[in-house]
């Protein structure tokens, strides 16, 4: 099977699972494991913040990050179709007491106005005050779409000015990073905390690392340990992360040539499927409404050709290109996928 699920299905190279036998480690949770510290420090010095904390998953780098900048009973905003929102089962609610309101974007692409029409700061003791907003880069179920680096400056500055945060989750910020050419750093410098991923593009087996002030992830480190993702000798972990950085980057944009290949075999079949020009990443995002079959029943069809993805909702099938996948893999997904859909359209 040809499997573009998820970038999460990765399995470690057998240079990477090396690197990670041969990983000094020692208890993190007495601070003791010199690789996850200096995954940290490295991860921290790539986003310019002045620390970092190694986490499980995205969701916990996430959580923590809100939890720090929200208070029990205050608002967070994002995007309607955020992961934040819509894939981490209401764990800022049950976990923080963080209340969340959403502003609805195409392809979850930022407009700073938007944002900032409905943010209500300070607003007494009756109302619920917004005191962060978090913004998805690449956005996931918005086809890997990468936010204008113009709109979060302005949305950095205004929202300053009124004493609220930002979050950036940015688990596929690397996508966005080789797409662009814009410094990992740029981006990350308009917001108090930070979430990438190892485990996604960059084929690391697991692990994510939240960034933002040593006081910030000081206090996240406590809440770490509470929420019982406390680690021990997790150097092995670390040290996967650590090769992912040194040599999983650049690659990224072979994932991103081979996405818009997908999406130009469907485009073929038909336009409303999917535009090749808004697929900036390594997610392509197909719009099934054109057609009787759902999303569910694509899917079926494109696995009995030996394809897998995933459907996200009644008309959206998604495809995520990664490392574990080759050219010759790309090539029989077009052949399959144009067969399927094609059936579809005159079914």
């Amino acid at each position: 099977m040809i499997d573009l699920r998820s970038d999460t299905v990765t399995k470690p190279s057998q240079a990477m699972r090396e690197a990670m036998f041969a990983a000094p480690v020692g208890d993190d949770v007495y601070g003791d494991d010199a690789t996850a510290n200096s995954l940290e420090e490295s991860v921290a010095h790539l986003l310019g913040k002045e620390a970092g904390l190694f986490t499980p998953s995205g969701s916990l780098a996430n959580q923590l990050a809100i939890r720090m900048l929200v208070k029990p009973g205050e608002e967070l905003l994002s995007e309607t179709h955020s992961h934040i929102v819509r894939a981490e089962l209401g764990a800022a609610a049950v976990f923080s007491g963080i209340t969340t309101r959403t502003w609805l974007a195409d392809r979850g692409i930022l407009k700073a106005s938007d944002v900032l029409e409905i943010a209500r700061p300070d607003s007494g003791p009756y109302l619920v005050s917004t005191t962060a907003i978090a913004v998805e880069n690449t956005h996931n179920f918005g086809g890997g779409s990468i936010q204008p680096l113009n709109e979060i400056a302005e949305l950095r500055r205004e929202s300053q000015a009124l004493g609220i945060a930002m979050h950036l989750d940015g688990a596929r910020l690397w996508n966005a990073h080789v797409a662009t050419g814009i410094a990992l750093k740029d981006y990350a410098q308009h917001f108090d905390t930070v979430s990438v991923c190892l485990s996604k593009g960059l084929g690391a087996p697991v692990g994510s690392v939240m960034v933002g002030s040593k006081e910030l992830v000081a206090t996240a480190r406590q809440w770490r340990k509470r929420y019982g993702a406390g680690m021990r000798q997790i150097g092995m972990l670390a040290a996967a992360g650590h090769f992912a950085l040194d040599n999983n980057i650049a690659r990224l944009s072979e994932d991103h040539r081979r996405a818009q290949l997908i999406a130009t075999a469907a485009h073929s079949i038909s336009p409303t499927f999917v535009d090749p020009t808004t697929v900036d990443t390594n997610i392509v995002a197909l719009d099934l409404r054109a057609i009787k079959a759902t999303a569910s029943e694509v899917n079926a069809s494109l696995k009995a050709e030996g394809i897998l993805a995933s459907a996200l909702g009644p008309k959206f099938l998604r495809l995520v290109t990664h490392l574990d996948v080759n050219d010759g893999d790309i090539e029989a997904t077009c052949v399959a996928l144009k067969k399927v859909l094609s059936n579809a359209l005159v079914a």
